[in-house]
């Protein structure tokens, strides 16, 4: 009786035992996804250091010779709209979709949205109740002079340049292409604040509405149904959307085109992911076979 005790203790014993090795040697193969690589640069223009989520795309090596489009991306946290974005790219890139060709993602980190994304406001409730806005110069410096120059410098870039952007995002998107137009050469514009300032940006002039302007730009402006805006003089956001499409669509430049997509089923909330997936379909027509 005894030697049937001590056996089963044995084997009780080596099954825990062999048990615990087998969840060990589990746990050592486990290791982390990554999606991409976090990146970081120091502004001069901003005076921080800036951190730049980044996707490459498949078989993106830095010995090869193929260059990529680039795909910058603001509101670029992990947390806020950089893995969901990514996927897209990645997805319209596989070659049975192949809508989007193989492209970069980089992913500018929000620090402060209301600095970086308004240009000063004549409204002082806007100024009491936002108190760091009215910094976009900066922030459009910062990308001008340095992190597209950073990004050129250190990745496989080609000269296709896309910048994605909602909201704050989408005001900040306009100014750049009234402004500095030649930045990029793909503007996905969504749900934008244009009520800023009490619209003004709306009023602007540009070089890109007259004719002898010559560099190739598209862009695309979504809005939802999305209603009144947080303004004491009321605007609506669908309104606004329009009036910026209407005032590109003026342009006497051929090289300009621009695409209204408007989403009654979504809201300021759920726009973006929608609405990226519909830009790529508008800057990457296929071919009817």
């Amino acid at each position: 009786m005894s030697k049937f005790f001590t056996l089963t203790f044995l084997f009780l014993s080596s099954t825990l035992i062999f048990s615990q090795s087998s969840k060990s040697k589990t746990t050592e193969k486990t290791k982390p996804f990554v999606l991409g690589v976090i990146d970081e640069i120091q502004s001069k223009e901003l005076g921080e250091n800036r951190i730049l989520n980044i996707y490459l795309p498949e078989g993106y090596n830095p010995k090869d010779q193929e260059k990529y489009p680039v795909i910058y991306l603001l509101d670029g946290s992990a947390d806020e709209d950089f893995i969901h974005i990514s996927g897209l790219v990645q997805f319209n890139s596989f070659e049975w979709i192949n809508q989007v060709p193989k492209s970069m993602v980089v992913g500018i980190a929000t620090v402060d949205r209301r600095r970086d994304f308004t240009f000063p406001t004549t409204i002082e409730n806007d100024k009491n109740r936002f108190p760091t806005t009215g910094h976009s110069d900066k922030f459009i410096a910062f990308i001008e002079k340095e992190l597209q120059p950073f990004i050129d410098k250190k990745y496989k870039t080609n000269n296709s340049k896309t910048i994605i952007g909602q909201s704050l995002g989408g005001l900040l998107e306009t100014e750049i292409l009234f402004k500095k137009p030649s930045l990029f050469n793909k503007y996905v514009i969504v749900s934008p604040s244009l009520w800023w300032d009490n619209g003004s940006v709306l009023n602007q002039d540009s070089e890109i509405f007259q004719e002898n302007f010559n560099q190739q730009t598209e862009i695309y402006i979504a809005v939802g149904k999305e209603g009144l805006t947080p303004t004491q003089v009321p605007r609506v956001m669908e309104v606004d959307a329009n009036l910026l499409a209407d005032k590109i669509k003026a342009s006497k430049s051929k090289n300009i085109k621009v695409y209204f997509d408007y989403f009654p089923a979504e809201n300021h909330g759920t726009i973006l992911h929608p609405a990226v997936s519909n830009s790529f379909k508008f800057f990457y027509p296929k071919s009817k076979e």
